[in-house]
């Protein structure tokens, strides 16, 4: 049980933190030269307990792979951070990701879809908690007040895998708990606050309760983090992500950040919602339900964006938003999540960014040795 005392305590301490800096590489709010956002236009189904897919990149760490637990996010020293960021943008859509949260005082685990703008929606569970869930949702970086978090119920999250589920769309955010709705927003009730920008998706471990970070947020993960504790892991088995909009690349149309501005380059916003046969999971509105507990202490960011913390994301960390490299020409995403040559009967696992690279060094390698043959 969540006691209203420590919410209290928490919502008074980050009242000293909302000045925290938020971050992007390129915002489109405050820049008209930003690259567009490369889309995924469809549905993919991830594997982990498969092995790893190149449509995902791995930041402050390397995640561990098993058949058992899938992908491992593991916490054992400061400034570990270890999380899987996509390569593509949805632009409204669906998340389901089947994991088991880390435990432990001061470690957080988080599933995060953030924006080049900063928009935000969030999953966060704290170890020191094994029956809540923290939902959060965030517009344009904007932290003036922490009042839009919830704790909904997740019972033995950190004993069982569990399906967790964001479902957005222009009209409303629902969060789902094991097949459970605990939580929806709509956009009338976001005070102008609604998440509406193409949104990479984000997930791993890291420690708000390290020493480096800031009092605010050490009292927020109910720290401080006992290292020789751990180590500590958070472990997914797998993710489907479902974009309800089509095209190649997603462009913002003006500074504004509105989903209107949005420009799908070669498709159509929201061109995929309610098309059977497109996307497997289409989205339908749940009635207004919110089974959480209000509360104001629940921080931006996560692994996506607290700046200057240690363990967390930010400026010389590991979150924020990324360079990303798309899909190559000549290269197709499967419905597996892997990135394959057009036309290739098996995956290759190289990161995007080096995939031509690579096919290039082969060629040249294998001309020399039928140079040194003839």
């Amino acid at each position: 049980m969540v006691s209203l005392s420590w919410r209290t305590a928490v919502t008074a301490a980050f009242a000293s933190v909302a000045s925290a800096q938020t971050w992007s590489a390129c915002n489109p709010t405050q820049r008209t030269d930003c690259p567009p956002n490369t889309a995924l236009g469809m549905a993919i189904n991830v594997d982990f307990t498969q092995g790893g897919v190149n449509s995902f990149n791995a930041y402050g760490g390397t995640p561990t792979y098993s058949k058992n637990d899938g992908v491992s996010f593991t916490v054992a020293k400061p400034g570990d951070s270890p999380q899987l960021s996509s390569i593509f943008y949805i632009m409204f859509g669906r998340v389901e990701i089947t994991m088991k949260a880390a435990p432990g005082a001061g470690i957080v685990s988080s599933v995060v879809l953030q924006s080049d703008t900063l928009d935000e929606i969030d999953f966060e569970w704290l170890g020191a908690d094994n029956t809540y869930v923290q939902t959060n949702f965030f517009s344009q970086g904007k932290t003036a007040t922490y009042d839009r978090g919830q704790f909904n119920p997740a019972p033995n999250s950190q004993g069982q895998f569990i399906k967790y589920t964001i479902d957005w769309t222009s009209e409303r955010i629902a969060w789902y708990v094991g097949g459970t709705l605990v939580r929806s927003l709509t956009v009338n009730d976001a005070g102008g606050q609604y998440p509406q920008s193409p949104m990479q998706v984000k997930f791993g471990a890291w420690s708000g309760g390290d020493s480096a970070n800031s009092p605010g947020t050490i009292q927020w993960a109910r720290g401080p983090t006992d290292y020789s504790k751990g180590p500590f892991s958070m472990a997914v088995k797998s993710i489907m992500v479902a974009d309800y909009s089509t095209g190649k690349s997603y462009r913002y149309g003006d500074t504004s950040g509105t989903w209107q501005s949005i420009i799908a380059e070669g498709g159509k916003v929201n061109g995929n919602l309610g098309k059977s046969g497109t996307v497997t999971v289409t989205a339908s509105a749940p009635a207004a339900s919110n089974t959480g507990v209000a509360s104001g202490s629940v921080p931006v960011g996560g692994i996506g964006a607290v700046s200057g913390d240690a363990s967390g994301s930010g400026s010389g960390s590991t979150g924020g938003t990324k360079t990303t490299y798309g899909v190559p020409d000549g290269w197709v995403m499967k419905p597996d999540g892997k990135i394959v040559p057009i036309g290739a009967a098996s995956a290759m696992m190289r990161p995007p960014q080096g995939l031509l690279v690579a096919t290039s060094l082969v060629t040249v390698a294998l001309a020399a040795f039928v140079g040194c043959l003839a």
